[in-house]
């Protein structure tokens, strides 16, 4: 357990353990296991203990496709997962568009408020007046009785059996190479935002920075490769790779940037 830890950041340390009591159960068990949805990250994480094993497979299914949040499939190498496997399901919200304009953190906040886990629904895609979100399938019938209202607005669930009505949401990275003094999250965000380090600075004491979908408030947190940074207001960054340091030691990063739109 010790040589994993290792790799990984100390608050990562109880999710580490789950994955591993996971891999420890379907090689007991020769049974498969799913997981609920999880995020890149923690994808990650899994990937990097389990892919290891070449007894076990990994496989994904988010609903949409090309998901942020997807659920795991992890069995014994020889089990091929059918969709239906992943128990998921997509429901479209329906309201009165005319009258009101609803939102991704409305539509967040109305699921976490009838006490739903956010590790029991995957992504909500927004295109103009329609909402689509995905579910676990063991929770749908309960939010489908519950979810009546987002906010003061009426609504109604229905859910989707025919995929090709799926909203299809592609996220185009920009991608640039920068040179920080230091992998700390406020050097980075006013390095790529172009934004002063005091400004950043607040950003990350307010509470607006997440970094892996965690909120960070501490300014000199240490950012890795592969780490997702979102900052309210200003869209995602994603730091793909270090590229080594220059001749005046500073950091050469390839850093990806998403604008909000």
């Amino acid at each position: 357990m010790e040589h994993l830890i290792q790799h990984f950041r100390k608050d990562e340390q109880v999710f580490i353990e789950r994955v591993v009591g996971w891999q420890r159960e379907v090689e007991d068990r020769f049974a498969p296991k799913l997981t609920d949805f999880l995020d890149p990250r923690e994808r990650f994480i899994v990937s990097s203990i389990i892919g290891q094993n070449q007894d076990l497979s990994i496989s994904t299914d988010g609903g949409f496709k090309e998901a942020e949040r997807q659920r795991l499939y992890i069995s014994p190498s020889y089990f091929i997962p059918l969709r239906d496997d992943f128990q998921i399901a997509i429901f479209s919200i329906h309201y009165p568009a005319k009258f009101v304009q609803l939102k991704h953190p409305n539509v967040l906040g109305a699921l976490l408020s009838i006490g739903i886990g956010r590790n029991k629904f995957g992504d909500i895609h927004i295109e103009e007046d329609i909402i689509q979100f995905a579910v676990a399938q063991e929770v749908k019938d309960y939010v489908k009785t519950n979810l009546t209202s987002i906010g003061k607005t009426k609504v109604q669930l229905k859910q989707i059996d025919d995929l090709t009505q799926l909203i299809e949401m592609k996220d185009e990275w920009v991608e640039k190479i920068y040179t920080v003094s230091s992998m700390r999250l406020d050097v980075i965000l006013a390095t790529v935002l172009n934004i002063s380090r005091q400004k950043s600075q607040m950003l990350i004491q307010a509470g607006k920075v997440k970094v892996n979908w965690t909120v960070r408030e501490g300014t000199s947190f240490e950012v890795q490769e592969g780490d997702i940074i979102s900052a309210r207001g200003f869209g995602r960054l994603k730091i793909a790779m270090t590229e080594g340091r220059t001749k005046k030691d500073k950091i050469r990063l390839q850093v990806g940037r998403l604008e909000q739109k």
